[in-house]
């Protein structure tokens, strides 16, 4: 459960890294 939860965390930061990277 908890490497599921870190999984999608680190998903969430990615999307937000690249739309910072294209904004």
């Amino acid at each position: 459960m908890l490497m599921i939860l870190l999984s999608i965390i680190n998903y969430l930061v990615l999307i937000i890294c690249v739309l910072v990277a294209v904004a």
